[in-house]
């Protein structure tokens, strides 16, 4: 197959170039900074050059593709939501997305199916497990900003052209080598780990090779659309999972950090990325026949910190 993953070149976007090209698809990355893209992509990838906002460009790009990834967005947990930081995170994810769905359009060839990006901060957040509602697929829009930008995420791309497929990941914390666990680790391995805030909101988090391998799955069969939930059966505490890490690491995970100084740190930010969390279980992905491979925490952490 010919697939082409804009935001290639993220944490997600590499380790599902890896496997593709692995399988032996073709695999070509759209990006601002092409040289910089192929200094970290494997030597197989094309690096193609896109300013993530003209259509006519990305259409030569897609023409002809069987598949079109589209993982494009700022960081949304680099710092303290500023105004402008807040434009970027909203710009950068529906601009790209409103590119890719007029790309399709004006490809002669339209690929077979768009899986867009988003993340399970669609549904809102709660900062105590035992509240928090179970939010599968079909549960409405949440509130918060980060609900808003993952609606206008996921609407930005949309409007493909006929006979394309549509499908929406929304994803809980991707842990890897990499990623949100590479910040989460350095206070543990000090001995100084803890949740923040009182631990209690849940944590919707998937291995990275079970997201590789869900992208993958939606790409590969036909008859799939709509939104999934990409997140580990089952609901953990943001206190059970570092209790886990804490375990894995043979290092103490009862430093909790307040959550006053969070807010004081961060703001908003850290109100609904930190404090609050989901549970969304993988309803759909799951019916569709999808096998995770690693459905427990500390099983998954051990995979991803004790490999060579």
């Amino acid at each position: 197959m010919r697939i082409v993953i804009a935001g290639g070149s993220g944490f997600i976007g590499r380790a599902l170039a890896d496997a593709l090209v692995a399988r032996g698809d073709e695999v070509t990355v759209p990006t601002r900074s092409p040289d910089r893209a192929g200094r970290v992509l494997p030597p197989a990838v094309t690096a193609a050059a896109w300013d993530g906002l003209d259509p006519d460009a990305l259409a030569t790009i897609i023409d002809g593709a069987d598949a079109v990834v589209n993982l494009v967005g700022a960081n949304i947990a680099e710092g303290r939501w500023t105004p402008a930081v807040k434009r970027s995170i909203v710009e950068s994810r529906v601009q790209a997305g409103r590119a890719l769905a007029e790309a399709t359009h004006r490809a002669t060839t339209a690929p077979r199916v768009v899986v867009q990006g988003s993340a399970v901060g669609y549904y809102g957040g709660w900062s105590d497990m035992l509240t928090a509602p179970v939010s599968a697929e079909d549960a409405p829009c949440g509130a918060g900003f980060l609900a808003e930008t993952c609606q206008q995420w996921e609407a930005s791309s949309s409007d493909v052209a006929e006979g394309v497929r549509h499908c929406v990941i929304r994803t809980g914390v991707v842990l890897g080598k990499g990623g949100a666990l590479a910040k989460m680790l350095p206070p543990f391995r000090l001995f100084a780990g803890g949740p923040p805030g009182t631990g209690r909101q849940p944590f919707a988090w998937i291995h990275l090779s079970d997201e590789v391998r869900a992208i993958v799955h939606l790409i590969d069969h036909a008859t799939l659309s709509g939104p999934f939930n990409l997140t580990a059966p089952g609901c953990i505490s943001m206190a059970d999972f570092c209790h886990a890490l804490g375990k894995v690491l043979h290092r103490p995970s009862f430093m909790r950090v307040p959550a006053p100084l969070l807010r004081l740190m961060l703001g908003e930010m850290a109100e609904e990325v930190l404090l609050r969390g989901q549970v969304a279980p993988p309803e759909r992905l799951l019916a569709s026949g999808f096998s995770f491979t690693h459905t427990a925490p500390i099983p998954a952490l051990e995979d991803i910190l004790r490999r060579r």
